[in-house]
């Protein structure tokens, strides 16, 4: 505590800090988001006729990428542009489940060295009132104020470098998630466009002749 009471605040947002590196290090993993081999079996279950409502729900509660292409399978009977309104409706909301807390880390990033200058800024006024009492003759108490200084400057950027860091790098990593739900579920969209068009369609019954008509020729 040589810092005085501005590392108080320092430290309650360096715990904050790592715990949301740890969890984001948890959540972002690239087999959470987008298991992998996912996309082939939707495709598999389109191609043999196995979207049925339970397949698609058990999709959804699979992973975020499992949702976005749960939400394309919804609306699969309906035309390419609703089927992509609603997988952009639903990629935003996952988007923003991906970035959850980053936005704190980036302000943890933001105010620690804050906190270090106001730390420093406090064991300046606490050293010039040393001098006032006792002159500049004791040099331990102006090293005390000089002490507290140093301290919170240092602790605040320890705190604030790693989290500009890191709020940063899951800032990418969400980027490159997202780029690749995006290639998949283009995927999809484009493998149920397809089967669509496939589908043949009921030729018109030829019209029946009447009488009249058949005693004119």
């Amino acid at each position: 505590m040589a810092g005085g009471w501005a590392m108080l605040p320092i430290l309650i947002c360096s715990a904050i800090a790592i715990a949301i590196i740890l969890e984001r290090f948890w959540t972002l993993r690239r087999s959470a988001v987008i298991p992998p081999g996912l996309t082939a079996q939707v495709r598999e279950w389109a191609r043999n006729r196995q979207l049925d409502p339970q397949h698609v729900e058990t999709l959804r509660q699979n992973s975020p990428l499992g949702e976005v292409l749960a939400a394309a399978l919804s609306v699969r009977m309906r035309s390419r542009e609703i089927m992509k309104e609603r997988v952009e409706d639903t990629g935003r909301h996952v988007v923003h489940r991906l970035e959850r807390f980053l936005n704190t880390l980036g302000t943890i990033a933001l105010i620690s060295p804050l906190l270090g200058l106001l730390g420093t800024v406090f064991g300046l006024i606490r050293m010039f009132f040393a001098v006032m009492v006792s002159g500049v003759g004791d040099p331990l108490k102006m090293a005390g104020g000089i002490g507290e200084a140093l301290v919170c400057t240092a602790a605040g950027l320890c705190v604030a470098i790693p989290a500009y860091f890191f709020h940063r790098y899951f800032r990418g990593r969400v980027t490159d998630l997202v780029v690749d739900m995006e290639k998949d579920v283009i995927v999809l969209m484009d493998e149920l466009s397809a089967h669509a068009e496939a589908v043949p369609t009921r030729a018109p019954r030829p019209r029946r002749e009447s009488a009249a008509e058949q005693e004119t020729v």
